[in-house]
């Protein structure tokens, strides 16, 4: 791998890291569109990349996750059932799930469940704000915290393990699956992108942890390129994803997935 191949990776990373059209799948596809042979450096390449996406999702969300102790509450609640089960059992997982062929075929059905599920799910998507008095008897509107449960994070959380299976994409299942118990669109969006802080980087710094001594100098600059690209790449996304994926349905997304999906089956895998 050269610091070409790095860049692309990072830009890769840093524009699908918070779609619902999977990070993990388009990171595996370009390797081999790349013809980047697959070694244990470029898992945890591809796995430590994420941390530049995380730096992003902390500039953006950092203040306001650290400032509101509910919302913090929730997130970490959140991040329990995947921590747990990634924990013990994302290595079979990935073993048995990560071959170039099954992340092809997650994307394919994927994408047609998000299809189905934007043409007979019934949504009501107006998302009352909720007064709170503060100290200073100044009315202020609450957030996410005020909207989204402590069971409703744990749930979301459990949807979240669905993403351990490669391809599956994790904002998909979280954001899909808070809806499913009631949770607004837009919350499951703001809550979803919260989320990501303490799982991705608790995935990657484990993984770093693992592997820092595969990884020689060379390598090491190569990893730096590619954290670099995707902090910057995904820092200028998220705002931009945020406003349209809370507005818009996920069809587009899942014919996206769908293509992509018959594309790698028929070409790439």
């Amino acid at each position: 791998m050269n610091i070409l191949h790095s860049i692309i990776f990072g830009i890769v990373e840093g524009i699908t890291e918070f779609l619902p059209i999977s990070s993990t799948a388009h990171l595996i596809l370009t390797a081999k569109i790349l013809h980047i042979a697959d070694s244990d450096f470029l898992k945890s390449f591809e796995i430590i990349i994420q941390l530049g996406s995380i730096l992003a999702a902390v500039l953006y969300f950092g203040k306001r996750l650290l400032s509101n102790i509910e919302l913090l509450k929730r997130a970490i609640i959140g991040f329990i059932p995947t921590g747990i089960i990634g924990l013990f059992l994302y290595k079979y997982i990935k073993n048995a799930l990560g071959s170039d062929v099954h992340v092809a075929w997650t994307l394919l059905i994927g994408g047609i469940l998000i299809i189905i599920f934007e043409k007979y799910y019934i949504r009501d998507e107006v998302v009352q704000p909720v007064a709170t008095e503060t100290t200073d008897g100044v009315q202020k509107v609450d957030g996410v915290a005020s909207r989204v449960s402590l069971l409703q994070a744990f749930y979301i959380g459990c949807f979240q393990c669905l993403a351990l299976i490669p391809g599956l994409s994790r904002s998909a299942a979280t954001i899909i699956g808070g809806e499913l118990i009631g949770v607004k669109k837009q919350d499951a969006v703001d809550f979803t992108f919260m989320l990501a802080i303490p799982t991705m980087a608790a995935a990657t710094l484990y993984d770093l942890y693992k592997n820092y001594h595969l990884f020689s100098s060379d390598q090491i600059g190569v990893l730096s390129v590619g954290f670099l690209t995707s902090f910057f790449v995904a820092y200028i996304a998220i705002a931009s994803f945020l406003r349209y994926i809370k507005k818009n349905s996920f069809t587009a997304f899942g014919w996206y997935r769908v293509v992509v999906g018959i594309f790698a089956l028929l070409f790439i895998v």
